[in-house]
């Protein structure tokens, strides 16, 4: 996986080098590439990695909750003994 997500961002990468480096006369087919690598770095790699990387962890521990701004404020939890 980790070889396919740096193969799209580098082929990415050079669509949009590519697409720059065009003759003015070419600006559809440069406005074409550019695009197509923009896409591809933020709406097909990006969302690989993070899928990547997030996979074993838990979201709850990166959400701003009640309880985790008490405990940044350094507040006893609202959570009583018989609960």
């Amino acid at each position: 996986m980790k070889y396919i997500i740096t193969l799209i961002t580098l082929a990415s990468f050079a669509s949009i080098i590519y697409g720059f480096s065009l003759e003015e006369n070419n600006t559809q087919i440069s406005h074409k590439y550019i695009g197509a690598g923009t896409v591809g770095i933020f709406l097909v790699a990006m969302p690989l990695f993070l899928i990547k990387e997030s996979k074993g962890k838990k979201l709850n521990d990166y959400m701003i909750t009640e309880e985790s701004l008490r405990k940044m404020q350094g507040k006893k939890s609202k959570k009583t003994d018989s609960q």
